[in-house]
Order: structure tokens, then sequence, then C-alpha cells
């Protein structure tokens, strides 16, 4: 099963990012924890990591903590070594569009082979410019 996150403004969806599988957006997270948080979960990140994924919305208030958040993590991941891309999806996506990671930020992509962390910056963005929640869908 897929997880899309997603911004709409009452009918009207105004943004999304499909994130991949419930065990890919686990995995990210887990990346983050192991080499952000040193192995402390949430205790960086905890907008992102603390989360249930199936809880059902961030809040604009938490989006803007979680874009905060976000942040650091895409410029600490862009100091970081790249890592093959976890899930047989992403190799077949980063394959058909040539991608090659030079950093670990680059590692991870969302299911258009866009850059996962800045995907879910601009959504972030959306949402908080709308006043509207981050769905989990």
């Amino acid at each position: 099963m897929g997880l899309y996150l997603c911004v709409f403004d009452g009918d009207d969806e105004l943004d999304g990012v499909e994130v991949g599988s419930y065990a890919d957006f686990e995995f990210f997270r887990n990346t983050v924890t192991e080499q952000l948080e040193g192995g402390a979960t949430g205790s960086r990140c905890p907008t992102l990591i603390d989360h249930s994924d199936s809880d059902g919305e961030w809040s604009p208030a938490e989006c803007e903590t979680l874009r905060t958040e976000l942040a650091m993590i895409e410029q600490r991941f862009r100091q970081l070594p790249s890592q093959d891309f976890h899930a047989d999806w992403q190799k077949q996506v980063g394959d058909s569009l040539g991608l090659n990671p030079s950093s670990l930020n680059d590692s991870f992509i969302d299911v258009d082979g866009e850059p996962l962390v800045e995907r879910l910056i601009a959504l972030c963005d959306v949402a908080i410019s709308r006043g509207c929640p981050i769905l989990f869908q």
C-alpha cells in the first residue's frame, strides 16, 4: 500500500507527494534517526519522526515545525555520502531517469523520481501558505 501526502483546500487538491510505500517512508525516517539523531528517536526531528504515518494529518502549525526539520535534514543529507536506492521501484525509477545520487539527499526520491525531501518541503510551503493540513492518504 502506498503513502500519499497531500494538501486539500476544501475539495480542491493543491499539491501531493507519492512517497512510495509506508515501508519506504519508515526507511526514510529510520535513516534520519540513524544519521542525524544518533539513534535517539525524535530527538532532533520530533514532528517528522514521532508522528504516526497513519495518524491522519500534520496541522498547519505542525507544518511550520516540520518544514524547519526538513530543511535541516536536507542540509545535512547533502553533506553525507549517497546510498543505493532502497526499494526496487526506486531502482527502476532511478535507472529510467538516469539518476546517480551524489549525496544521501539524492538517495531518497518520490515515485516520480523527484528528491523526496525537497518535495516534502514544497508540500509544507503549500500547507503553510494556505493554512491547510498535510493529509496522510
